[in-house]
């Protein structure tokens, strides 16, 4: 394999078309997609013509003529393409954690005589942190298990197992029907964090028959820094399901200001505040430029990119102590690449200063994504190509790449 190979698979990539849709500095090779997208030309454009003509010159008309009232419901069926659900089945709203708390105690709900929720140990932090909070409000038990103790711990006093499709750190995916049917036949609830699938693996939940799900959209849909999330919840629970927080959006009728709260029948239940129009105006352009692209085709030209990846380190990189962490299966993983070594944090320093982009996993793991809108083959073999020069020049010894910053 040599560079002119990797040309050749790009010159008949039918997503190459998309990598002039972002404003992409010059000299970068954008490996942490996984993390914020990079920005999407048209979201400047979007987000200037809202702040200075929906907001400069509407001003509160806006969320009437401009359709800010309707947002959350209209984004939520467009990243309902994307993630095999119904138009009515999704609304973005708030932050992931935030619709994951409302997900979670809204299970307990549903499953009022059962008080226990399952969780995998090595899944986002965040994820175990606020289940941790609900529990403690509910009175409800959270069991932190091993993976492949999941499954085998779920009985009649589950209310529902959460899991992320895409580990955060391996990139190892959870066959989602199989889970998803394994869990619901012993009465428990499905709930789905799709961060790393959204926009990245062919993800399709009703499919799966899921129950619940929430993800981000700054990853891989490119909505840009803190945009909201975005939560899933089938039709069949939806008249049933009570969120935590009920805000006056998630009113049956918000506008008639009724003392009391009366709960939408619908996903509008699971609204609280006032949308964020100016993330929300950003994030359209995003999830627009996605839908242009066949979510099959983004997953297969995404797991060609990985694979390349994988075969390029551990031949052009051999005997530098790097270790995949990830599997190896194509079948099995999502698509960012984890390669363990113990100077991971200066070498992912020492590639950013030339200007290969990843990012850093305690303790050891530098990680990698491909996100298949902007990347090439070409590009994979160039970042390779400066990761063999940083090990073999042992470039992470330099001492502006030994402290840590705080965000990586």
């Amino acid at each position: 394999m040599n560079r002119a190979d990797a040309e050749t698979l790009d010159a008949t990539d039918p997503l190459a078309r998309f990598r002039d849709a972002f404003a992409l500095p010059p000299g970068v090779i954008y490996l942490d997609g996984n993390s914020l997208g990079p920005l999407p030309r048209a979201a400047v454009e979007r987000v200037a013509l809202t702040v200075g003509q929906e907001w400069g010159q509407g001003l509160i008309t806006s969320w009437n003529a401009a359709g800010w009232i309707e947002a959350p419901q209209r984004l939520g069926g467009k990243i309902a393409r994307l993630i095999g659900a119904k138009a009515n089945e999704v609304v973005v709203a708030d932050s992931t954690s935030v619709n994951l708390f409302k997900l979670a105690a809204g299970a307990l709900s549903l499953r009022p005589e059962r008080r226990t929720l399952i969780i995998e140990s090595g899944n986002f932090p965040t994820d175990v942190y606020v289940l941790e909070g609900v529990c403690a409000l509910s009175g409800a038990m959270l069991k932190v298990l091993p993976p492949d103790e999941v499954l085998g711990a779920v009985d009649a006093d589950t209310a529902a197992v959460v899991l992320t499709q895409v580990n955060y750190k391996t990139a190892r995916r959870w066959d989602m029907a199989a889970t998803t049917a394994a869990v619901q036949a012993k009465g428990a609830l499905m709930l789905w964090d799709l961060c790393h699938s959204a926009g990245a693996v062919a993800c399709d939940l009703n499919a799966a028959n899921a129950d619940l799900a929430v993800g981000c959209s700054y990853k891989y849909l490119n909505g840009g820094p803190g945009a909201p999330a975005f939560l899933f919840v089938a039709e069949r629970h939806q008249a049933q399901i009570r969120s935590p927080l009920s805000g006056w959006m998630g009113h049956a009728a918000p506008f008639a200001f009724e003392d009391r709260y009366r709960p939408a029948a619908d996903i509008g239940a699971m609204l609280c505040g006032t949308p964020p129009i100016l993330g929300l105006a950003a994030l359209e352009a995003g999830l627009d430029l996605q839908l242009e692209a066949d979510p099959k085709a983004v997953e297969a030209k995404g797991l060609s990119l990985c694979r390349l990846f994988i075969d390029l380190v551990e031949s052009r990189c051999a005997g530098h102590g790097l270790v995949l962490t990830g599997p190896r299966d194509m079948a099995q993983r999502g698509l960012h690449v984890s390669f363990a070594h113990p100077e991971g944090y200066g070498l992912v320093q020492a590639m950013i200063a030339r200007g290969v982009i990843g990012d850093f996993r305690e303790p050891d793991i530098a990680r990698f994504g491909f996100s298949p809108l902007y990347l090439s083959h070409a590009d994979v073999w160039d970042a390779v190509e400066i990761l063999r020069d940083v090990l073999e020049t042992k470039a992470f010894e330099a001492p502006e790449f030994r402290t840590r910053a705080a965000v990586t």
